[in-house]
């Protein structure tokens, strides 16, 4: 009998050293607090959670791991397996992928968005790119059209942007200095206070990040359908910590992609619905831009600036001409499929 328990005593010791061994624990750097702009990465973790019966497990940290701005820099170093972060932070590092910040690139939706970042994200150069950051990217963060948020008189008028001081990052920043305007890049976090202090005048952000950094509640006024472009902010894995995972914990994360991007649109389309109550309950004045200075704000900063970042580009070895076409024929394709 002593030896029967023995021998059962130790085939359960055995498995939970089995289950233990089998047990993936995943960390995932993100910023601010959990908002639509997270809840991709919300839902891949509860996602795969399920899918392992809690033996893959993400734990999703809001700033405890590292500064937005160093989030490739601990992926790369393997200080986390998980990150998220926005290619104006650092584009000297994310070169290929920046493209996608482009002003007026012509993407309309976010559907259109999720296409054009995914099929960019596969091309072989991004993924050299950042394989030298020791990192692979998972999937794409999708963000509206970026409008601005100011104090005082509305600035409707191209000749008002002179001089402007606009916490603007990537292409967005480019195209704003291009009209005179003096960009700054502050991470997301700190444009709240930058805004309150005086140190910017205006902030470019998509609806949700005006809504979780808290800059709509100084505005006064809001540019509808200024849309200069947006920022592209990939989420990525460690490579090491991806290849090492067991081939179930590997399917349970690549197969939760799709669903996780879906809940993300989902979200995000009922923040979109109900932004002009926001508006209207904070009392922020929504600004209407005329075609003729829409039109001329896309003649100063479109042509020159994707230009420009051809012949950088190119010269730096990329092939950008490459990538900007791809975005256009994916476009084309993602239209012609609806």
């Amino acid at each position: 009998m002593n030896k029967m328990l023995s021998g059962a005593a130790i085939a359960a010791l055995a498995v939970s050293f089995v289950t233990e061994a089998a047990a993936t624990e995943w960390n995932a750097s993100v910023w601010g607090k959990r908002r639509a702009f997270t809840e991709h990465v919300e839902k891949l973790a509860e996602l795969v959670s399920e899918k392992t019966d809690g033996a893959f497990t993400i734990n999703v940290s809001y700033g405890g791991l590292s500064k937005p701005k160093e989030n490739l820099d601990g992926i790369e170093i393997g200080a986390f397996e998980m990150a998220q972060f926005c290619a104006g932070y650092h584009r000297d590092k994310n070169r290929a992928i920046t493209v996608l910040e482009l002003p007026f690139l012509g993407v309309n939706t976010l559907d259109e968005e999720v296409a054009v970042s995914h099929a960019v994200y596969a091309h072989p150069a991004v993924q050299e790119e950042m394989a030298q950051w020791n990192a692979r990217i998972l999937m794409t963060s999708p963000m509206p059209q970026y409008n601005l948020v100011g104090k005082g008189e509305p600035r409707d008028e191209l000749s008002e942007f002179e001089g402007m001081r606009v916490r603007a990052t990537g292409g967005i920043g480019k195209a704003f200095e291009a009209v005179g305007a003096v960009p700054t890049s502050v991470p997301a976090t700190e444009a709240y206070n930058a805004m309150q202090s005086g140190v910017v005048d205006t902030v470019a952000f998509a609806q949700h990040a005006h809504l979780s950094f808290g800059t709509i509640n100084e505005a006064d006024w809001w540019t509808a359908n200024l849309n200069p472009g947006t920022v592209n902010c990939p989420v990525v894995v460690n490579i090491d910590a991806y290849e090492a995972l067991p081939p179930e914990h590997r399917e349970a994360l690549d197969s939760s992609i799709d669903e996780a991007i879906a809940h993300y649109l989902a979200n995000y389309g009922e923040l979109l619905k109900k932004w002009d109550s926001v508006l209207e309950e904070k009392g922020v004045q929504k600004v209407m831009i005329d075609d003729a200075v829409l039109a001329e704000f896309r003649a100063k900063a479109a042509d020159p600036i994707r230009e420009q970042w051809i012949a950088d580009m190119s010269a730096q070895g990329l092939p950008a001409q490459e990538l900007y076409d791809l975005v256009q024929s994916t476009l084309k394709q993602q239209r012609g499929g609806n």
